[in-house]
């Protein structure tokens, strides 16, 4: 039986609406870092998010009263892509949100897809690097180059401060490639597992490493203020924990290129909260560079 007319529009607008919060809340994600690194160091903040997704997104599979995974092989690869996909890019990012505006972060954060492109080529047999992905990946490359206006290396003490925050931040979307190309490669149809559940496992292990790893480099002084606190637990609680189940509701209704398309929203949600919030000034560069970025990543996306 078809669905009834009356119930489609409210079933898409449902999808919609979730489609939108996501886009908020992983664009609103790097002014939580912003934030939270006015009391916290690089490392809590980090290692906080995580266990807070980690906690989280367990409560949602108790709730639900889903099953964990319990294949040996499954869970040594998500150790894989916990360090990849969570530790090391979570701690670039929120060490240079000390020193780099929201809104610059989360433009370099769009260059996600293009190092998953080229990680795809080199792990994965069945990808090739097509003339027009490559052109995609080159036009790519001039736009961060843009963003990151390279014609003050020299001139500009400015840009040579700013430049390891900068760094850093492509550091960490080049793990996100090199994570997302191991699922891809080892993780993908070799299970019968859904989103939710993957992403859990993923958490968990992710969680486990953050709390081994917190005696080490997360035991510093604190100053505690309510602010830095919140956008903490929402970084942690929301964007690493609950939007997971957002987003496997937007693939599993547009399909993964339709859901792809949050990774071209972010940067617009990213710099609008840094301006408007923050007072962070937008230059023309990061918008010409921020434009060219997202037109390369559209002309690979397309080449697929």
């Amino acid at each position: 039986m078809s669905a009834s007319p009356l119930l489609a529009p409210t079933r898409n607008s449902t999808v919609a609406i979730m489609f939108a919060a996501l886009s908020l809340v992983w664009g609103a994600s790097f002014l939580f870092m912003k934030v939270a690194v006015g009391a916290f160091d690089p490392a809590q903040v980090a290692l906080g998010r995580i266990i807070l997704g980690s906690v989280t997104l367990a409560a949602i599979m108790a709730l639900t009263r889903r099953r964990w995974p319990r294949e040996r092989r499954l869970w040594l690869h998500m150790i894989v892509v916990a360090v990849f996909f969570c530790l090391l890019p979570f701690l670039l990012f929120a060490w240079a949100a000390q020193s780099l505006p929201s809104g610059l972060s989360a433009i370099l954060n769009a260059t996600t897809p293009l190092w998953t492109t080229l990680v795809a080529v080199v792990v994965l047999p069945s990808e090739r690097m097509t003339a027009r992905r490559l052109v995609g990946v080159i036009i790519g490359a001039v736009g961060v180059a843009i963003v990151m206006g390279v014609w003050d290396v020299v001139s500009s003490p400015e840009f040579a401060a700013s430049l390891p925050a900068q760094l850093a931040c492509l550091s960490a979307t080049a793990s996100y490639g090199i994570a997302l190309g191991w699922m891809r490669r080892f993780i993908t149809g070799t299970h019968t597992h859904d989103s939710v559940t993957i992403a859990s496992t993923q958490m968990a292990v992710a969680g486990a490493l953050a709390l081994a790893l917190l005696p080490v480099i997360g035991l510093s002084p604190v100053a505690w203020a309510p602010a830095p606190v919140l956008a903490l637990v929402a970084l942690g609680c929301l964007g690493t924990g609950i939007v997971y189940v957002w987003n496997t509701r937007v693939v599993s209704e547009w399909g993964a290129v339709g859901a792809s398309t949050v990774t071209y929203v972010i940067p617009v949600v990213g710099v609008a909260l840094g301006v408007l919030v923050l007072g962070e000034r937008f230059t023309l560069n990061e918008l010409i560079g921020a434009i060219i970025v997202i037109g390369g990543v559209l002309l690979v996306q397309r080449s697929r």
